[in-house]
């Protein structure tokens, strides 16, 4: 049986644009970071005390990389909250907060221009 959610991909140009971007403006920290050789890294990173992580994937070592694009949307405890403080770091909002029959739903753009969501958590 399948326990949790183990890593997703982001094919990336730039990889320490990419790990600056996620560490430095969304506050994701690397939980591994080991060398590919000279076409890059295999880097994990995740919010802090995620059990699950994002790979900054080269999109050189991956040719079908356009037909794979992310579409990712992180739970967070406060959307309005955590809007202000990435767009503070300098984090595109590329959809401002909008109240969802579910509750609050925003989008921001990365380092590469793809658009991921956030919505606070969801209790059952």
């Amino acid at each position: 049986m399948i326990g949790k959610l183990a890593t997703v991909a982001l094919y990336v140009d730039d990889q320490d644009a990419a790990e600056r971007f996620w560490t430095e403006r969304v506050g994701f920290e690397v939980r591994t970071k080991r060398s590919l050789g000279a076409a890059g890294h295999w880097i994990e990173i995740a919010p802090p005390k995620a059990e699950s992580c994002l790979v900054l994937y080269p999109k050189t070592l991956m040719p079908d990389w356009d037909q794979r694009k992310p579409s990712i949307v992180f739970e967070c405890e406060d959307v309005l909250a955590t809007v202000e403080a990435i767009r503070s770091r300098g984090v595109t909002i590329s959809q401002e907060p909008t109240t969802m029959k579910w509750g609050p739903f925003a989008a921001f753009r990365d380092s590469e221009g793809f658009e991921h969501g956030l919505r606070n958590r969801v209790t059952p």
